[in-house]
């Protein structure tokens, strides 16, 4: 029976490094350890994982047993890694690195503290919102060249 790495499990299920990592830690994920201690994970193992179609383990405050978020009707998920968190008195703001842009979100303190962000954490950012605002770019006029209008 094969065994994968830990890195080429996650790129396998579409999840990253630090996310499987602490499944395995959590015992969601069953791994066996190697002589040199790195964590290998069968294929059966990985076929079980992507078998829950997308489920993630959650723990919620109440129960400190992990339930699973089977969907979510929000469309709009960014996928990138904890870039920054800042926690201040009920705030935190966190700063999310998504491909070559950022984005940044203020959360109460019990959100960052039940989530347990952390630098470098993969995560999503889910966006639902009533509005949408669009801005048309356009290049600078040259010096001393009238701009154009069409």
């Amino acid at each position: 029976m094969p065994l994968r790495t830990v890195r080429d499990a996650a790129d396998r299920l579409g999840i990253g490094y630090s996310t499987l990592k602490q499944w395995i830690h959590d015992g969601y994920a069953r791994s066996t350890t190697t002589a040199g201690g790195h964590h290998r994970l069968s294929d059966a193992e990985i076929e079980r994982l992507a078998s829950h179609g997308g489920a993630r383990p959650v723990r919620t405050r109440a129960s400190r047993d992990p339930i699973y978020i089977e969907g979510l009707s929000a469309r709009n998920r960014l996928r990138g890694f904890v870039e920054e968190v800042r926690v201040e008195g009920l705030l935190a703001q966190v700063r999310i690195r998504i491909g070559d842009q950022r984005l940044t979100a203020v959360i109460t303190r019990d959100a960052i503290d039940e989530l347990r962000l952390r630098r470098g954490d993969d995560a999503i950012a889910i966006i639902k919102s009533t509005e949408v605002m669009i801005a048309r770019m356009s290049p600078l006029p040259s010096p001393g060249r009238p701009r154009r209008r069409r």
